[in-house]
C-alpha cells in the first residue's frame, strides 16, 4: 500500500492476483454504468442515496452493488488525496526499459516502493510505466538513480516530469460509456 490508497491494478503482487481480463463481467446496462459513476465520484455513498439518485430500488441497487462487486466490476473504495497537501510535491512519469523475461521480479520490485502510486506493464519502446510522487527533485533522483537504476533488470529508464494533472470526468470515463462492458 502506498501513501496514496491502494492500488489494485495490473501491477499487484500476491495471492490471487489475476492477469488484466481474467475473468471479466458481462456488459454493463445503464443502471450498472450509474452506479459505478456514482461510487467512483463518491465511494462512501449510501445504498439509500445511490438508489434515489439512480431511481431504482434500495434492494436492487444493494442486489446491484453486491454483484458488481463480486464479479470484480467494483474492486475496492478508497479516498482520493491531493499529493501537495500531503507533501509530495513532484510527480513524474518513469519508464522503464528491463530485460527480457524479468518482468515478474521487476513488478515485484517496484510494488515494494512506497513513492509508486500506480503502475502498468505496456507495450512498445518501454516495458513499465509508473506514477511516481515525491517530496522533492532531490527525492525524485534519489528514486531514479538510487532505487531504479541499481535494480539488476532495469537496462534504462526516461522520467517525465508532470506539470499539472488533467484528470478525466467520471461521466466521460470508458468505464461509464455505452458499449464498454
Amino acid at each position: 500500500m502506498n501513501p496514496h490508497g491502494s492500488y489494485g491494478g495490473d501491477m499487484t503482487v500476491g495471492p490471487g492476483a489475476e492477469a488484466p481480463g481474467a475473468g471479466q463481467a458481462g456488459p454493463l446496462d445503464a443502471i450498472d454504468r450509474g452506479i459505478v459513476t456514482a461510487l467512483r465520484g463518491d465511494g462512501r455513498l449510501s445504498i439509500r442515496a445511490l438508489a434515489a439518485q439512480l431511481n431504482i430500488s434500495r434492494a436492487n441497487a444493494y442486489a446491484r452493488v453486491q454483484r458488481l462487486e463480486g464479479s470484480g466490476v467494483i474492486t475496492g473504495y478508497t479516498a482520493t488525496i491531493n499529493p501537495q497537501r500531503c507533501g509530495y510535491g513532484v510527480s513524474a512519469y518513469v519508464y522503464l526499459k528491463i530485460s527480457q523475461q524479468s518482468w515478474k521480479s521487476v513488478r515485484q520490485r517496484v510494488a515494494a516502493i512506497p513513492e509508486i502510486e500506480h503502475g502498468a506493464l505496456v507495450a512498445g519502446e518501454n516495458d513499465i510505466v509508473l506514477l511516481v510522487r515525491t517530496r522533492d527533485t532531490a527525492s525524485l533522483r534519489d528514486l531514479v538513480l538510487t532505487k531504479f537504476h541499481e535494480m539488476p533488470d532495469v537496462l534504462s529508464t526516461q522520467t517525465v516530469l508532470i506539470f499539472d494533472e488533467l484528470p478525466l470526468p467520471l461521466a466521460e470515463h470508458p468505464a461509464t460509456r455505452p458499449g464498454s462492458g
